[in-house]
């Protein structure tokens, strides 16, 4: 191994030491177990409340705005794109929906046009003062100004190196995946997804790896789950709960990139380059800690500089405002329309009624709208089966379900949709109606014994 000065050791210790901290350990805060970014999001959402669904909506209009504007220009190569570029340069498709997201904001911030959009149920759910947009703004500010630490000074390329061969063979992923799913266990499933599509961009990542963690990674936080839980009216049953979602989850990991559609994806980097299993073989004279330590140590050398710190963060803190809150919106609305004012949701439950009845699930016709709502928001399932359903050996299923399912359009499907990573809409639907169909039995089966 080669030898380091102590400065660039130190460049590799504190830096991933306070990212760690400030990402991945929880505290009690407020009764509640939440890691330090999101309680300074809280802490900051809490004095601009007022203020906050007006600058969202302003930043996206101005995102809107911008990709109209760049409609009409050339597309340039992309090693010469400018970073306003990146930012404003989409396609027609997404366009469309930074300009629909736009609309709907204004029309709830105003509070004007169809009562179906602007609705505290709808759109004014996710645009109100305390709402998920709002927190994502805040959140995406600390997240994106802070994410330098995790991703700038070694320590994806030392835990990556050490977690090959548990990863690769297991999950057909990198050793530095590890890092994304523990982001997301641990603080947010948004995180995860953040933390995935830069490494993705960034040429770390195949299509197919990336498609991989976004959908079967970035898994809901052990503080969300605490949340769902208590909605459906089942708190005492938490660590049964979270040990039968964890226990789902690794067998869902280990099935769902062996199947269609995330089978499919092709095994080549974002710029063309097809998969190379050699860059993960250890040198002669290597072990795993010696070369994860010298990755390490030549990556936090290389980023010295404080001024390209901040940078990379207020690049990571633009491009998640401009480009993923407009499609929260946008679909996270739609489908919250979807599942409030129409039968929907109600008629696609039905084809799960028979499998709810063969798996011995209670009340399976009321089970099975919760279960597809899901795909609206994660969270609507656990508010509507603790309002319809009284069976407690249901509501378990439905809430455990709920947060194996992963896939929701008012959060990580929409953030998914608004990344690099690819995968559309047909892609999530469809991972979404697997998931399910495989955690069921699994869930159903826990359930059972406990009820």
């Amino acid at each position: 191994m080669k030898k380091y000065s102590l400065s660039t050791w130190l460049l590799f210790l504190v830096p991933s030491i306070i990212g760690i901290f400030l990402f991945m350990i929880p505290f009690k805060y407020d009764g509640e177990w939440k890691i330090p970014v999101a309680i300074l999001a809280n802490l900051v959402a809490g004095k601009v409340e007022s203020i906050m669904p007006w600058t969202v909506t302003i930043v996206m209009i101005l995102a809107a705005l911008g990709s109209i504007l760049y409609l009409f220009k050339k597309d340039a190569n992309p090693e010469d794109q400018t970073f306003f570029e990146k930012l404003f340069q989409v396609n027609w498709f997404w366009t469309i929906v930074r300009i629909i997201g736009a609309v709907f904001a204004v029309m709830v911030v105003a509070n004007v046009g169809p009562e179906m959009v602007r609705s505290g149920d709808t759109g004014g759910l996710l645009l109100s003062s305390d709402g998920l947009l709002s927190f994502l703004f805040t959140i995406f500010l600390f997240a994106g100004l802070l994410l330098p630490l995790l991703l700038n000074f070694g320590l994806l390329e030392f835990f990556g190196t050490m977690m090959v061969k548990i990863m690769r063979p297991l999950f057909k992923l990198p050793g530095r995946s590890s890092i994304d799913a523990l982001a997301s266990w641990i603080g947010d499933g948004t995180i995860g997804v953040l933390l995935t599509s830069k490494q993705y961009e960034e040429g770390f990542y195949t299509k197919k790896e990336a498609a991989i963690i976004g959908t079967t990674f970035s898994v809901v936080s052990i503080t969300f789950s605490i949340v769902v839980i208590e909605e459906i009216g089942l708190g005492s049953y938490f660590l049964p709960f979270y040990a039968t979602v964890v226990f789902a989850g690794i067998v869902l990991a280990f099935i769902m990139p062996r199947i269609f559609p995330l089978s499919r994806k092709p095994d080549e980097y974002i710029d063309g380059r097809p998969y190379d299993e050699t860059e993960e073989a250890l040198p002669e004279g290597y072990n795993v800690v010696s070369h994860g330590l010298e990755n390490a140590l030549t990556k936090a050398n290389k980023n010295r500089s404080i001024v390209e710190f901040v940078k990379d963060g207020l690049k990571n803190v633009l491009d998640m405002w401009m480009g993923v809150a407009p499609v929260v919106m946008a679909f996270g609305t739609i489908a919250l329309i979807l599942a409030t004012y129409t039968d929907v949701f109600v008629w696609l439950g039905k084809p799960f009624v028979p499998l709810l009845m063969v798996l011995g699930i209670p009340e399976a016709a009321e089970a099975a709208q919760t279960i597809v709502v899901g795909f609206a928001d994660m969270f609507l399932p656990a508010i509507l089966g603790g309002e319809m359903i009284e069976s407690e050996l249901t509501r378990f299923v439905i809430a455990a379900v709920s947060v194996t399912q992963l896939i929701y359009m008012s959060e990580v499907g929409g953030l998914l949709l608004g990344s690099k990573i690819p995968v559309n809409i047909l892609d999530l639907l469809i991972i979404f109606v697997l998931r399910t169909v495989i955690a069921l039995p699994i869930i159903a089966g826990v359930a059972h014994l406990l009820f």
